[in-house]
């Protein structure tokens, strides 16, 4: 048995144990580590994003990613199951190819697609994982979850430049996110998100070629995309 990863097992259950958060002297305790072991660790951790720490909050919380585990053995099945209809409605109503998209640590993972039926479209994504910075689905994380965001910027700081800065700012003000040809040339998409309970749990997506969706119709369809999500039957 590897002992560092030993350790590192039971201090992520000694933090579930905990409800989800623990002191560090609570987690020496209660895996029989001394102190400085155990914060060793938990800078591991967290610079993998296994464990996170809050603002104002001396405690080290359970993280995005050890989160992702357990939603990938259930959570997104359920996603892609009860989104499906209104992913369908978006591309009956758009011609353009939609996607469902869930963050996953430090990525975007595509849980399902519909591509358009037009000849010139963007391909279906689904499965696929893409870096959090860059795609607007992928900003629109970072916008509306601030403990991704949080998390980028301390441990990518060299990702996040000040002019992405200024965009995540902008996308968290109104809502949604663009891509007029940053990520592919030739391609535009924009991104609204889905919350369940108050906290954002996936986004919508649709791309499409520039010349079909300049800024007009991508912040028309941005309005379409959250109309279709407003009259959802809650699940």
């Amino acid at each position: 048995m590897i002992q560092s990863v030993e350790r590192a097992i039971h201090i992520l259950e000694a933090i579930a144990h905990a409800g989800g958060a623990a002191h560090l002297n609570e987690i020496a305790g209660i895996t029989e580590l001394r102190s400085t072991t155990a914060h060793n660790i938990l800078k591991t951790l967290q610079s993998l994003g296994y464990v996170r720490r809050r603002g104002g909050d001396t405690r080290y919380h359970l993280g995005d990613r050890i989160q992702n585990l357990a939603r990938v053995a259930g959570d997104d099945d359920r996603l892609r199951r009860d989104l499906r209809a209104l992913l369908e409605a978006m591309a009956e109503e758009s011609g353009e190819t939609v996607f469902l998209a869930v963050p996953s640590g430090d990525e975007v993972y595509f849980l399902d697609a519909i591509e358009s039926r037009e000849t010139l479209k963007a391909g279906s994504q689904s499965g696929e994982r893409l870096p959090m910075a860059g795609s607007a689905i992928g900003l629109l994380f970072l916008a509306h979850i601030p403990r991704i965001r949080q998390r980028m910027l301390e441990t990518h700081a060299d990702r996040i430049s000040l002019n992405l800065e200024l965009e995540i700012e902008a996308i968290a003000q109104r809502g949604y996110a663009l891509d007029q040809e940053n990520w592919l040339p030739g391609l535009s998409c924009v991104a609204v998100p889905y919350a369940e309970a108050g906290e954002v749990r996936a986004g919508f997506g649709l791309a499409g070629p520039s010349f079909r969706l300049p800024l007009g119709r991508l912040e028309m369809l941005a309005g379409l995309m959250g109309d279709i999500l407003d009259d959802r039957v809650p699940i």
